[in-house]
């Protein structure tokens, strides 16, 4: 009853509202529900997301890095890319004890393990040594450039190139010749440049100065032509600038996926299409060198008074009497070692006198060791005069530049002109610090990064202090596996002795003539190539220092 007394009292408007309002209700909690899914699925992939990040970023401390789907460890290098290469690669070693390993992208081949350990270095480069080679990756990577040349080569093709070069480095006509062509260069070329420069008050790029030295002498001792680059007005070289491009566009190649630059190269754009530019001057110079010189060879019936190292290897015999090696293996050869001795010595003189400029102390010492042996070259030769015209540093004289010796090997110390370098391991390995290598594992020795290891060089490793190579007033080596400059086991720089005296003649005959001074404000930084160059060069002011005190 109370029922029906509900339902009349209720007007039938109010019923017909009601109703409606429901279905309206009805209709939007329908579409709400409809939603669900879509804010489901969004909330879903935030927390994925989040899950990833979180997951990746933790990954830090396992592995130094974090470790992304799909593109690994990339974005990480990449930011390292943007800054100092070689300082963020020192940061990620030091967190990780000395080694660590890079996991690139999915489907690529930049993935290696990166060490600064001597005692690794010491298992790859001297215990194992047969057993990590340059490597199918690294000799795809520079063949375009270095062919099969002793830079990229492994086992006998390394192995004889070695040995004919080793046994004339050692003769006595390639010494002379060093030593002839590095006092014609300096002499009559670097030092008038430098007096020009210092003439006009104008400040002058001191690494592309040396640059310009130690390709022309290189090519004196590789190919055994003079191409000019040292002179009044520093002119531009087609073949140096081309060599310059080829090497750089090289460099790219290293931190490209292999398909990319390969694809790249085949379209003949970006970085390959000026790698193609270059390697055709390169060649052309090359091969026409090679090909004076053969006639040369020929027309004085072999014999050629010449000691540089195309004519040494150009006059080699097989078996049979025929030319050891084609053309194309002579080229190989030559380039090889201008990249060797082109950008090692240079590179390397212009961080010692941009370290000078901010360690006033050290050039002091080596000045006062200078003015030592000009001294003691007076008291040899009393009727010789008060100065002579023109002071042309000895052989005998340079071997006993002991403190500037310590204080080149600083410089290499902190900036190797090799900043890192690559080795494949061919079968399975573990390295004394119990890091397992699978076959076919890239690997990566930091060579910079040694330089500023507390647990290698002390807590004061980020010093320039020559001392540190000093025993009683003489210099003393340090074990190749702890300062890698000149790399180590049988693969040791074969022209580390030449590299020495070269850096020291030049810098002496520098440093007695002139004050080096950085200009202010100019910004040097690494840049990224296979040799530390500098990257906007390292401009400079000259002043003469008075000769009457020497």
């Amino acid at each position: 009853m109370m029922s029906a007394m509900d339902d009349t009292a209720v007007p039938h408007n109010v019923i017909n509202t009601t109703d409606a309002a429901a279905a309206t209700l009805g209709a939007g909690g329908a579409g709400l529900a409809s939603l669900f899914p879509e804010v489901q699925t969004v909330e879903l992939l935030v927390a994925v997301s989040i899950f990833v990040a979180i997951h990746s970023l933790r990954q830090r401390r396992s592995q130094g890095l974090p470790t992304w789907p799909f593109v690994g460890m990339l974005p990480s290098l990449l930011l390292g890319l943007r800054r100092d290469m070689y300082e963020w690669i020192t940061g990620v070693l030091k967190a990780r004890g000395g080694t660590f390993t890079f996991r690139g992208p999915w489907f690529t081949n930049l993935q290696c393990v990166v060490t600064a350990d001597p005692r690794n270095l010491e298992h790859l480069l001297k215990t194992r040594f047969g057993s990590f080679p340059k490597g199918p990756y690294f000799r795809d990577t520079v063949r375009d450039l270095l062919g099969d040349g002793i830079f990229g080569a492994d086992d006998e093709v390394w192995r004889r190139q070695r040995k004919a070069a080793s046994l004339e480095f050692h003769s006595a006509e390639f010494r002379a010749l060093t030593a002839s062509s590095l006092v014609e260069l300096v002499h009559r070329r670097l030092l008038p440049v430098l007096a020009e420069a210092d003439a006009e008050a104008r400040a002058v790029d001191l690494q592309d100065v040396l640059l310009r030295l130690t390709f022309d002498n290189v090519c004196m001792i590789a190919f055994g032509v003079d191409p000019g680059c040292l002179r009044p007005g520093l002119p531009d070289i087609p073949f140096a600038r081309a060599f310059e491009d080829a090497t750089e566009a090289t460099t790219v190649r290293f931190v490209t996926p292999t398909a990319v630059w390969r694809a790249m190269r085949a379209l003949g754009v970006g970085h390959e299409r000026v790698l193609r530019r270059s390697l055709a001057a390169v060649d052309e110079f090359a091969y026409d060198v090679i090909r004076r010189r053969k006639e040369e060879l020929e027309l004085d019936g072999g014999r050629g008074g010449r000691s540089d190292l195309l004519t040494v290897f150009t006059k080699m015999r097989d078996e049979d009497g025929r030319p050891a090696y084609s053309d194309k293996f002579l080229r190989d050869i030559c380039v090889n070692f201008i990249l060797a001795g082109r950008d090692t010595s240079s590179v390397a003189l212009a961080w010692f006198f941009w370290l000078l400029g901010k360690n006033p102390a050290v050039e002091a010492k080596i000045l006062e060791e200078i003015e030592g042996i000009v001294a003691a070259r007076k008291e040899r030769r009393p009727t010789a005069g008060e100065v002579e015209e023109e002071l042309v540093f000895q052989p005998d004289e340079v071997k006993r530049m002991e403190y500037l010796h310590a204080a080149l090997s600083e410089a290499l110390r902190l900036y190797p002109s090799v900043p890192v370098d690559h080795k494949e391991v061919v079968e399975d390995e573990v390295f004394p610090d119990g890091t397992v290598l699978k076959k076919g594992t890239k690997v990566i020795y930091a060579m910079y990064t040694m330089g500023r290891m507390e647990s290698i060089w002390g807590d004061d490793c980020r010093e320039y202090k020559p001392e540190r190579w000093l025993r009683d007033g003489r210099f003393m080596s340090e074990s190749a596996y702890k300062f890698t400059a000149f790399n180590g086991g049988p693969r040791l720089c074969l022209g580390k002795d030449f590299a020495y005296y070269q850096m020291k003649f030049a810098a002496a005959s520098i440093l007695i003539h002139y004050r080096i001074d950085v200009v202010e404000g100019h910004p040097v930084v690494p840049k990224m190539a296979l040799t530390m160059y500098m990257k906007h060069g390292l401009k400079v002011t000259l002043s003469k220092r008075d000769k009457s005190k020497l």
